[in-house]
């Protein structure tokens, strides 16, 4: 794991759309977006495969549809679901990328944010391994931190009021991130990280 205080760590490659440095882990869920350069949000979730266990390959499979849909009875639940998401956060605050920013992951669904709707065409989605009710690692908020800041450079219509979580944008409907994602904690992070670029 890199040095989390320094800001070249991480770093977006406007051109093919990566982040350095997360393990590039391709995902066919995935389509173009109808307006490439309208980039204007970010959306936080929360996973984990099966509810509440972390670690395993679960979450990849599914974003790369090779899930043993057999290999546990929650499973049958979300059976042939296709959908993916741009950024996983582990609990270990390792960094995986499944889809290019240049492209649209399937990750909101039916959403709306500020009066608009398809929060897809327009947004990043980054999820955190964890759970709703379970406190999420304090390295995952510096690593999202990090996230944000060099998302924020790239893409100049994405700033930190912009961020939002699932539940947010498709209320009801979605519960993730969920209380026990600590907001205070990322902008504090976020702030730490801008404190630190201009020292």
């Amino acid at each position: 794991m890199p040095d989390l205080n320094v800001a070249s760590d991480f770093s977006v490659d406007t051109g093919s759309g990566l982040i350095t440095p997360a393990r590039l882990c391709l995902s066919p869920n995935q389509d173009a977006r109808s307006e490439p350069e309208d980039l204007s949000m970010l959306v936080v979730h929360g996973i984990s495969l099966p509810p509440g266990e972390y670690g395993g390959g679960e979450i990849e499979a599914l974003f790369c549809n090779t899930l043993d849909w057999d290999a546990h009875p929650y499973f049958d639940e979300i059976r042939g679901m296709r959908v993916s998401a741009h950024l996983l956060i582990r609990r270990d605050g390792e960094l995986l990328q499944f889809v290019p920013f240049t492209a649209r992951a399937w990750h909101a669904g039916e959403s709306t944010f500020r009066g608009r709707s398809r929060c897809n065409d327009f947004s990043i989605g980054i999820e955190m391994e964890g759970e709703d009710e379970t406190a999420y690692e304090e390295c995952q908020y510096q690593v999202l931190a990090a996230v944000v800041d060099a998302l924020t450079v790239a893409y100049p219509g994405i700033s930190a009021r912009e961020i939002a979580g699932h539940c947010d944008i498709a209320p009801g409907r979605k519960s993730d991130p969920g209380p026990a994602f600590d907001w205070l904690r990322l902008y504090d992070a976020i702030g730490e990280r801008k404190e630190s670029n201009t020292t």
